[in-house]
């Protein structure tokens, strides 16, 4: 029996993101019953376990630090790992006979004046590094194995796709199941929600652009809702926002919880999304989940996403973005026929068979 170990110190430290990826994925290997020894490496300040049924293990190395591949080489020695899978990409320098890791975009390349100085040379210093260490690449995405190729000359052979899902509990809600959160949070009946991290790369400012066009010819428009947590250069983000002067009609929200979060989906009219670039866009796809209509750039991964579900859009150019959330406001057919076809495409998404590929790569690297 082969012992791998998932590192999952940074659930500890972080929520949504690379930290669901890691939850969820433990999760569905659970439904597997893998013929191997799994153990969670978890940070030791992580007050329970991840998992009921593989062991758990405590690691002192906390992600994220200047000597964290050395520090961790050092701690993982003595469990003696056939294989380790790193889900955020940097793996150690000597952990297990075997690694492979998970890259979920190149954002920091594509946009490295969107990082801080300290981040930018912590993620580009890394990633060539952690490529050339590892055995094999999970990416989330068509669209990150081909920047994988592209940018840092990763064979395609050494790259496998596995594409993310929604969790189970983002689901169309009766309007009854949603009241609670909506007034917790103080949020009309209806309205146009964003969700993502406020950083430059999600265009909060393009959307507001756009916000602020559709509502000089629809003034009845509903208020715009921004979801997120603080990011990189979030202060700009927020300037560029508040410059607006829209302030009255955009209702920021940093402290919605995962529990609340189905609801908010449920209600929005659309979401709009309107990023750079993306790795994944996994907020496209607990929106559609939700029945939500997506709104989404043309550019980076969302659009292997959605499909031809809702709208796509230029980023660039704010009027397009304008346009197509006058459709979903106005054409009440379009709208429909988009909520159907959502929750259609949604559900071709599957966590159980995204951990099904990850057992089957871990298999043949231990083969």
């Amino acid at each position: 029996m082969a012992h791998i170990g998932i590192d999952a110190r940074l659930t500890y430290y972080r929520v949504g993101g690379i930290s669901r990826y890691i939850t969820a994925l433990i999760a569905a290997y659970e439904l597997h019953s893998p013929p191997h020894k799994l153990t969670i490496l978890q940070s030791r300040k992580a007050e329970k376990p991840l998992s009921v049924r593989f062991s758990s293990a405590s690691l002192w190395t906390p992600p994220h630090h200047r000597l964290e591949r050395s520090a961790l080489s050092i701690e993982l020695w003595r469990h003696r790992l056939d294989l380790l899978h790193s889900p955020d990409f940097i793996a150690p320098h000597r952990g297990a006979k075997r690694h492979i890791i998970t890259v979920h975009d190149l954002n920091f390349i594509h946009f490295p004046e969107y990082l801080t100085a300290e981040s930018r040379h912590y993620y580009n210093g890394q990633i060539e590094a952690s490529v050339a260490r590892a055995d094999h690449i999970l990416a989330n995405s068509q669209t990150t194995k081909d920047d994988l190729v592209a940018i840092l000359d990763v064979p395609a052979d050494n790259i496998t796709v596995h594409l993310l899902a929604a969790e189970e509990r983002f689901r169309p809600l009766s309007t009854a199941q949603t009241v609670d959160a909506l007034r917790a949070l103080e949020l009309p009946d209806e309205y146009l929600l964003f969700v993502g991290t406020l950083e430059p790369r999600k265009n909060l400012a393009g959307l507001a652009k756009a916000y602020r066009d559709l509502k000089l010819e629809l003034p009845d428009a509903p208020k715009l809702v921004v979801v997120g947590r603080l990011g990189w250069h979030y202060k700009q983000v927020l300037a560029d926002v508040g410059a607006l002067g829209m302030d009255e009609h955009i209702l920021l929200r940093h402290a919605v919880s995962d529990e609340q979060l189905p609801a908010v989906y449920n209600r929005a009219c659309a979401v709009v999304l309107p990023s750079f670039h993306e790795g994944f866009g996994l907020t496209a796809l607990e929106a559609m989940a939700c029945g939500a209509v997506p709104i989404v750039s043309q550019v980076g991964a969302l659009h292997e996403i959605v499909g031809d579900v809702g709208a796509l859009i230029d980023p660039q150019d704010h009027s397009t973005i304008a346009t197509a959330i006058k459709r979903a406001l106005t054409d009440s057919d379009w709208l429909a026929i988009q909520t159907r076809r959502a929750l259609q495409r949604a559900a071709q998404f599957s966590w159980r068979k995204s951990a099904r590929i990850v057992l089957d790569c871990y298999d043949s690297l231990l083969s």
